[in-house]
């Protein structure tokens, strides 16, 4: 690994019995990105992140991160990397200051008072430090959880799913903190569902049944894809997702406000898949995929690792 990446691994696999739930992940992150990792649930995000952390023994692969092997040196890379899981995990009848001192006390700070003060300043929680963290929104629940995985200054933050069940206004801040934060040199790993949030990041990365299907930059995943679009606006779009679903060259045919979007890989056969609902009450347009749109392709068309 060079220093120009700070997650460089291949080959990552992890099974459970009879089904490979990480099926030989490559995946390189390059310091100071943010890189967001996405698919739907059960798709290994959350496993991968594990194994990266050394919370979970891979089955396979090599590789390095934070410039130390994820195999044998994962006591190494625990102490250099904050990670944040999908549900609130601090003690709610402590307050946001003595979370934070419980945290640091976990990681053996010297100077933990300082440490905590400089944790509370750096996310805005000062004048809620004696508050109870059973007493936050989500919003702020979500601040002390960042605040607590940055108190021992890792280089890496891994984040599942960070922003489940907090507000628009929640999300945007949280995002504007996480960029500045990146602009001082620290790398994300991020797991979400929110499209927007996936636009956000520097690269994605797409994982459906344990299978890595595409990466890149947003405009790259969705050049990748080869999909073509068409937007209609009328009466019962519902009848007509219904009848186009059925037909040959149309692969989705989904609901976006009062439009629906009807896409394919086969732009030939999906404009005559749509021609006979071409009528005067019907507005089509051909539109350019969004990151939904891909997303929504792809896992379509993936199979499920836990099927017989």
């Amino acid at each position: 690994m060079t220093d120009s990446f700070a997650i460089d691994v291949r080959g990552m696999t992890k099974r459970f019995g009879l089904h490979t739930v990480v099926n030989g992940i490559d995946l390189q992150v390059r310091r100071g990105e943010v890189y967001g990792f996405l698919g739907p649930n059960g798709s290994g995000k959350t496993t991968f992140i594990r194994m990266l952390c050394g919370l979970l023994a891979a089955d396979a692969g090599e590789g390095s991160c934070l410039g130390f092997d994820v195999i044998t040196e994962s006591e190494a890379i625990k102490r250099q990397v904050g990670y944040m899981t999908q549900r609130f995990s601090f003690y709610e009848d402590l307050s946001i200051a003595e979370n934070l001192d419980f945290v640091a006390r976990m990681y053996a700070l010297p100077n933990r008072r300082e440490a905590v003060r400089d944790s509370i300043e750096r996310l805005g929680l000062t004048g809620r430090q004696k508050q109870l963290a059973g007493e936050l929104s989500g919003g702020w629940k979500q601040r002390l959880a960042l605040a607590a995985c940055l108190i021992h200054n890792p280089q890496l933050l891994l984040l599942d799913e960070p922003t489940a069940g907090v507000d628009p206004k929640a999300r945007r801040d949280f995002w504007e903190q996480i960029h500045e934060l990146a602009g001082q040199g620290l790398t994300f790993l991020i797991t979400t569902h929110y499209m927007d949030e996936a636009e956000r990041c520097d690269r994605l990365a797409y994982l459906s049944y344990g299978n890595l299907l595409t990466r890149g930059t947003a405009a790259e995943v969705i050049a990748g894809a080869q999909l073509t679009t068409w937007s209609v606006a009328g009466p019962d779009l519902h009848g007509i997702a219904r009848q186009l679903r059925a037909a040959p060259g149309v692969e989705q045919a989904v609901a976006f406000g009062t439009r629906l979007h009807v896409s394919g890989t086969d732009a030939e056969k999906l404009s005559h898949a749509i021609d006979p609902f071409r009528t005067e009450s019907h507005l089509w347009q051909q539109i350019n995929p969004g990151l939904e749109d891909v997303f929504i392709h792809l896992m379509g068309n993936s199979k499920d690792n836990f099927s017989v």
